[in-house]
């Protein structure tokens, strides 16, 4: 009986070259490595972070961690490398690769920490269009059903939040936790500087642009709460 031989997946060693181009916008030293092996912008990491080692896979001048799964359009998305990603998607980059969480380029354009150094919102309202454009699912869920919106919505990217609604987000599709993105929007983040005046006004900003999206204030989350009963400050019941 023939003995059957398992190979193991190899990554591409330019693979690891290019997102390291890609997170340090070096969009010379990408362009040459996509036009060197078209193919990398179809490939992903054989592996990432996890919660047992993670410092290896976060890359500070974007501020995100990658995982196993990701792609380079993932890595260009996190960080609005723009031009890069337009390459990427020209050389057959697939806007709905998905990593080992579920998550798509998509879900990591909607991410940002207004007010960090890597905060550009022109860039990642930017980027989000691009990826819409070239087919994206604004309404894709990764593995713990979070979405793009409740992403931009949860991290107060008001301009994220806008672009998505703008191109047929669901304002009324709930998270894994029953939540909606008004119900995200009306609750503290958790992050420092929730009750600073900055982030109170994007807070508000996002209420709004759901609002007149057609949110559902009646909607209740996994608990049964509505939104209103989510709400934390009296100025968010007075927008209500």
């Amino acid at each position: 009986m023939a003995r059957i031989v398992l190979h193991r997946p190899v990554e591409n060693p330019l693979l690891l070259p290019l997102i390291r181009a890609i997170v340090g916008d070096d969009v010379s030293e990408a362009t040459r490595l996509i036009k060197e092996c078209p193919d990398l912008a179809r490939q992903s990491l054989l592996t990432g972070a996890t919660r047992q080692s993670a410092a290896n896979f976060y890359f500070k001048e974007i501020e995100h961690y990658l995982y196993a799964g990701d792609t380079p359009l993932h890595a260009a998305a996190a960080g609005y490398r723009y031009s890069i990603a337009e390459s990427l998607v020209q050389n057959g980059a697939h806007v709905a690769a998905r990593n080992r969480r579920g998550a798509e380029p998509l879900h990591y354009a909607a991410d940002g920490s207004p007010g960090s150094h890597a905060w550009n919102p022109q860039a990642q309202t930017e980027m989000i269009v691009l990826l819409l454009d070239a087919g994206a699912n604004p309404d894709a869920l990764d593995k713990t059903g979070v979405a793009p919106l409740h992403r931009a919505v949860r991290q107060r990217c008001v301009g994220a939040v806008d672009s998505l609604l703008r191109h047929g987000a669901s304002v009324l599709q709930k998270n894994g936790n029953g939540s909606t993105p008004l119900h995200l929007a009306v609750q503290n983040t958790g992050r420092g500087g929730t009750g600073s005046p900055e982030v109170k006004a994007l807070q508000k900003e996002i209420v709004e642009l759901l609002l007149k999206a057609g949110a559902n204030l009646k909607a209740r989350d996994a608990r049964g709460r509505t939104v209103a009963e989510c709400a934390q400050g009296e100025w968010i019941h007075d927008l209500l």
